[in-house]
């Protein structure tokens, strides 16, 4: 049966991965902290910046060898070392923000459809959920590979409502980043959750136009309910 928001039919919920699920800038910080010090120079705030870079891309190994190269620390076999550091250490220090497994227990007992949309590639994101234990609660995860784009292309959401055999209209996305998340799935006509409580590069946390949004992931639960009654307050009136 279709759940529902006030008059709206929803069968499917999308979400975005890093930061809406799991706190992915944490993980990633102290896996830089591990990288320099093992190289014993720069610190973790630096080596972090090289993966803000739009031409390096934020899962981008190759950021490690720039970082090293600047610092005039590159060696091949060390280089091999750092990242695998790196890939060990982010893994590691990934952690599921609270009540994110319960919520979506209760949301797949509901009867919602869920996937992800996800700048990752497969094999991170399949470590990533893995890691979390998540993976049996999506039914489908569309990558980057997928479709070559990025958001905040609409590519990567059209085709996980395909995946979905959903319609905009029936589906709800969740997402930490009004550019890359909120914008291109409300411009699909899909309605949107800004995922506040891990938005740490939108100034002022602006929500960037979505319906709705939450401070804690359980806050899902005051939107969607299991008999389909709207519960939740509109984003007008959150703040």
């Amino acid at each position: 049966m279709d759940k529902k928001i006030g008059q709206i039919p929803f069968k499917a919920v999308l979400f975005d991965m890093d930061n809406t699920l799991f706190d992915l800038v944490h993980a990633k910080t102290e896996a830089c902290r591990m990288v320099t010090e093992k190289l014993g120079t720069g610190d973790a705030g630096e080596l972090f910046s090289y993966f803000l870079r739009r031409q390096g891309g934020f899962d981008d190994p190759e950021n490690i060898r720039d970082f090293m190269r600047d610092h005039s620390c590159y060696e091949g076999d060390l280089f091999m070392e750092c990242v695998l550091i790196y890939r060990e250490g982010q893994t590691w220090n990934l952690t599921l923000y609270p009540g994110v497994e319960s919520t979506l227990a209760l949301l797949t007992s509901f009867g919602f459809s869920m996937g992800i949309v996800t700048d990752a590639h497969r094999a991170d994101a399949d470590l990533r959920l893995g890691a979390m234990g998540l993976s049996h609660y999506f039914d489908h995860v569309v990558t980057h590979e997928m479709t070559g784009a990025h958001k905040p292309s609409s590519l990567p959401f059209l085709l996980a409502l395909i995946r979905m055999n959903a319609t905009a209209q029936e589906t709800l996305l969740v997402g930490d980043s009004p550019r890359r998340d909120i914008a291109p799935a409300g411009i699909l006509g899909m309605h949107t959750v800004y995922a506040r409580y891990g938005d740490r590069f939108s100034p002022w946390r602006s929500d960037g136009g979505a319906d709705y949004a939450i401070d804690s992931f359980p806050e899902l639960l005051d939107i969607l309910e299991p008999d389909g009654r709207k519960k939740g307050t509109r984003q007008s009136t959150l703040g």
